[in-house]
């Protein structure tokens, strides 16, 4: 079963267990995945790594909403937000530690044979499509940065 199959399996259960929350939170995950395979000149299916990632933007969607709800004093929108990236959160991997994410790029630089930050771009491309879902690109960019130079 995958990711996309077990959300449609989880919305039934939050049906059932009345969790408006995680109810409101795979909803909208489902809405995003149904948008991403009906949009003009996409596959009708996702790939796992597809739904993935379309979880982890959402995630990231909430954190910066939760941020600006705070910085407003916004503390219930804030909190609702917090919640919903909770619900999302149970569907990601595990994301690696900074010694796990160093030990995976310092791999990836010797199979890619690069050596200086003018090869940062081939490191991370591969990187990038070997964490994915697994790490933030913003730690992935700072730790090829740091281990290249």
């Amino acid at each position: 079963m995958n990711l996309y199959e077990i959300i449609d399996q989880e919305i039934k259960s939050a049906m059932l267990a009345k969790d408006k929350v995680r109810l409101e939170t795979l909803r909208s995950a489902k809405t995003a995945f149904m948008q991403e395979t009906t949009a003009k000149g996409a596959a009708h299916t996702l790939s796992e790594e597809q739904t993935l990632t379309i979880l982890q933007r959402m995630v990231k969607q909430r954190k910066d909403s939760a941020t600006i709800y705070e910085e407003q004093n916004r503390i219930e929108l804030a909190q609702k937000e917090l919640d919903e990236i909770e619900v999302l959160q149970s569907y990601l991997p595990k994301p690696y530690t900074q010694d796990e994410l160093e030990r995976a790029i310092g791999e990836i630089i010797v199979r890619t044979g690069s050596s200086s930050l003018k090869d940062m771009g081939k490191v991370m491309g591969a990187a990038t499509k070997y964490l994915g879902g697994k790490a933030e690109g913003r730690m992935i960019a700072d730790t090829v940065r740091k281990l290249l130079s």
